[in-house]
């Protein structure tokens, strides 16, 4: 029964996750596509009213006219739409979810003794401890390194530098699949922390200030600009690792902390393409594709290297005979996968039941390498090739 209301769980929370992160997300995307579309007004009108940029749009048979203060308007609006809970639900819901399959069951999730061979008490304090000091090292590198000339590359070293250690260290402390989804964490808490310790913050002194009838400290707005700028530019390293952690081929990978740092940073290169080139149809200059094309060519390099060899003789070798696959199946498979314990709903006990669920066998132990989960049961390369050889001759019980 746990087990059955442990999926439930893992199924809803992920659900309301995906939808709130897809609110976030588009909120995010569309607000830094505005930021870098605005052109100067026209209309004197809208000068005097302290009006820097707007936008012309066009939508669902409507036309939209957005408009950007310098600093603020002269009044606080009746209704004023506040961005904050597409992230905080969002925040919320990765962590439940975080908590259910990993923290409730790091012994299978978290650890992984032949990388670590802690208790799982410790090793979900030290994921959760994570989530917490990638913030606090990236928090003070804006609050120090930020403020000064050119402060904005230097913090993009600093965080460049800190998701590559924090990589490092990730996959030296945790199970391959989990060492991903922490640093994917880490990178999301500090996105939701952006909006909770600064942007919000900031904008809510802004609007106490123009309650309080004295000048607005334009410090607030560059602040929140530059977190939500940070913000936007993390999103497709978040999105790679908690995708990447589902393909063992990739937290499996010989020097796995190299594959996951290569892959954020190609989603970051191709994320500056698509920021810059709002600004750039604005002043009429090309597309950076540039940026793109690196991140690309980044992707590119770690799928070449990640390919596996040619052909061996082993794998051109005639089928298996079932009696092996069987062994294989027993000794690796059958101690989660059995009449009691039926895990993901799969029962390899019986040649019918393992024929029946060979593709599952085939994609997840083979391809993906996501089963036996951690590896825990020790499965070998060889006995990897061996299902494989099975599967692509038929999979075949007699």
């Amino acid at each position: 029964m746990e087990a059955y209301v442990l999926d439930w769980l893992n199924l809803l929370l992920r659900w309301a996750h995906v939808v709130v992160a897809i609110a976030w997300i588009g909120s995010s995307f569309y607000f830094v596509f505005l930021d870098n579309s605005l052109v100067p007004p026209q209309d004197p009108a809208l000068k005097a009213k302290g009006v820097d940029g707007e936008l012309w749009a066009v939508h669902g048979g409507g036309f939209y006219n957005p408009q950007k203060y310098r600093v603020a308007p002269g009044r606080v609006p009746e209704r004023l739409h506040w961005f904050y809970w597409e992230s905080y639900s969002t925040w919320l819901t990765g962590f439940g979810l975080f908590a259910v399959l990993y923290l409730w069951q790091a012994r299978v999730y978290l650890v992984d003794p032949r990388v670590l061979d802690w208790s799982p008490l410790a090793a979900g304090a030290a994921a959760s401890g994570f989530l917490a000091v990638f913030w606090v090292l990236y928090d003070a590198a804006c609050r120090t390194l930020g403020q000064r000339a050119n402060g904005d590359r230097a913090v993009a070293v600093v965080t460049v530098l800190l998701v590559a250690a924090a990589s490092w260290l990730a996959c030296r402390l945790f199970a391959g699949r989990a060492a991903f989804l922490v640093v994917g964490a880490a990178l999301a808490t500090a996105m939701s922390a952006n909006v909770a310790r600064w942007i919000i913050p900031g904008q809510r002194k802004v609007i106490a200030q123009m309650n309080a009838g004295v000048p607005v400290d334009p410090a607030h707005g560059r602040r929140a600009k530059q977190r939500s700028v940070h913000n936007t530019y993390f999103t497709l390293p978040v999105l790679i690792a908690m995708l990447g952690n589902h393909y063992g081929m990739l937290h499996d990978a010989r020097h796995a902390w190299v594959v996951l740092a290569l892959l954020m940073a190609a989603g970051a290169l191709v994320r500056h393409t698509f920021v810059a080139r709002h600004r750039a149809r604005v002043e009429g200059r090309a597309t950076p594709w540039g940026w793109a094309i690196a991140g690309c060519a980044l992707l590119a390099g770690v799928i070449v290297a990640l390919s596996p060899p040619a052909s061996s003789p082993q794998a051109q070798a005639a089928p298996p005979a079932f009696s092996r696959v069987r062994q294989v199946i027993d000794r690796r498979c059958v101690a989660c996968h059995n009449a009691q314990l039926a895990s993901k709903n799969v029962q390899l006990h019986t040649p019918e039941l393992v024929a029946r669920n060979a593709p599952r066998i085939q994609q997840q132990a083979v391809l993906q390498r996501t089963m036996p989960l951690n590896n825990a049961t020790g499965i070998t390369e060889e006995e990897r090739a061996l299902l494989s050889r099975w599967f692509m001759a038929g999979a075949r019980t007699n």
